[in-house]
């Protein structure tokens, strides 16, 4: 969730966030595209926050998988509760990511960001083949679980270095006036796709797409089945 304090809007660090949500602080909850714009202070707006939002909400929900995983016997309409939102807003978050902020990081990015980029949409690769995994295995079997795992460990893996060096990078590179309007046009998609569905989130050649942005255009995202992945190590 997030926080509206003093008029501006502020992560909760006390709830899980959702970037779609805040809280007032009279306990409201209302949407954050329903604000006036002047209600949306520099800590909503701009788009390393809301990522950095999306990346605890993330932690949050596979901690709950985690506490579900020790109850015996284990309630396998607990966890698709929990599974199907957050392999849905992991593959949204990661296109979203894809359209608009990598490009701008590609321009705007000091300190390597090609290489940035190409390990960000490696690892977004890794992310989707996993959620398709554990999307096509019965909730709570171990081949389930072992895909979860490994969207896990990719998504952590990723945001970790997100955090690091494209999000550092854009915030000490990138002027304020574009983090915000990006940070607009990222928390009205997410409200408005609270599911992948419709989107074209297939896998991505990680140097095909950091060409095409260079060049002016953006390569079409390839077919799930060709399990790109990652590029690190080759």
């Amino acid at each position: 969730m997030l926080r509206l304090v003093d008029g501006a809007v502020r992560p909760d660090t006390a709830a899980a966030v959702d970037t779609s949500e805040l809280i007032c602080q009279h306990g409201a909850t209302t949407s954050v595209t329903s604000l006036p714009k002047r209600s949306l202070g520099l800590a909503m707006a701009d788009i390393s926050v809301l990522i950095l939002a999306d990346h605890n909400w993330f932690r949050e929900q596979f901690a709950k998988l985690d506490d579900l995983q020790a109850q015996a016997p284990t309630d396998r309409a607990a966890l698709g509760r929990v599974w199907r939102p957050l392999a849905n807003k992991l593959d949204v978050h990661a296109y979203i990511e894809e359209k608009i902020f990598y490009p701008q990081l590609l321009k705007r990015g000091a300190d390597d960001p090609e290489g940035e980029t190409l390990d960000a949409i490696g690892d977004h690769n890794d992310i989707r083949d996993a959620v398709r995994q554990a999307n096509a295995a019965t909730v709570d079997s171990s081949k389930w679980w072992a895909a979860v795992g490994r969207a896990r460990e990719a998504n952590d893996d990723h945001m970790g270095e997100e955090e690091r060096e494209g999000l550092s990078d854009f915030r000490r590179n990138a002027p304020i006036g574009l983090r915000e309007a990006l940070g607009r046009q990222y928390s009205e998609f997410m409200a408005q796709h609270p599911t992948s569905e419709g989107l074209p989130a297939g896998d991505r050649d990680p140097q095909a797409y950091v060409e095409g942005i260079e060049a002016g255009s953006q390569p079409k995202p390839k077919d799930y089945s060709l399990g790109i992945g990652s590029l690190k190590g080759k």
